[in-house]
């Protein structure tokens, strides 16, 4: 369904935003219900991929794998410390990671009694997997846009992301009451 003049309804069929032209605040309105959408719809498929049921991982492992698989092995509180989230929040996330074999804990090679959290063979090889429905679906999705539309929102995306974790770190910088790290 495209998307009405006003703005009432988007494409997904969700009430949307609706604004006078010219009226500032439409913008923005209508960003962060799209930003809300995206949200659910992302949760709602997990980003699945092609395959979606084979190739979900929800997001915090994914996003704690990746950051193993391009960062290395490291401890709970470094881990904790570069993905802007609290200690027990990833110990909390990891253990089934670990159970899952998808995760092993080592000691740490140069003070015995520290762990250290690495990504198993079988978590690479579980990780690529979802990497993979992901990029299929993703190129499916965006299909059909120019290849400057499809890299001009990878940059716009990332930007906007950069710029809430900028925001959070400026926040938690000021002692912002709620701005500790954000769970993810």
């Amino acid at each position: 369904m495209p998307m009405t003049e006003d703005m009432s309804t988007t494409a997904s069929g969700d009430p949307g935003p609706s604004g006078a032209p010219g009226d500032p605040s439409a913008l923005f309105d209508t960003l962060q219900h799209q930003v809300a959408v995206f949200a659910r719809r992302a949760e709602q498929t997990r980003l699945g991929g092609v395959g979606a049921v084979r190739n979900s991982m929800d997001r915090a492992a994914y996003l704690l794998l990746n950051h193993l698989d391009n960062e290395g092995p490291m401890g709970v509180k470094a881990l904790a410390a570069s993905m802007g989230i609290d200690s027990s929040t990833v110990t909390r996330q990891v253990a089934p990671l670990v159970d899952g074999g998808l995760v092993s804990r080592t000691s740490h090679p140069e003070d015995g009694r520290a762990v250290v959290l690495q990504l198993s063979a079988l978590g690479r090889n579980r990780l690529e997997e979802v990497r993979a429905g992901r990029r299929q679906l993703l190129k499916e999705l965006t299909g059909g846009w120019s290849d400057g539309d499809q890299e001009a929102f990878c940059r716009l995306l990332t930007r906007f992301n950069e710029e809430i974790v900028a925001r959070q770190n400026r926040l938690a910088q000021s002692g912002a009451p709620g701005t500790g790290p954000a769970e993810s």
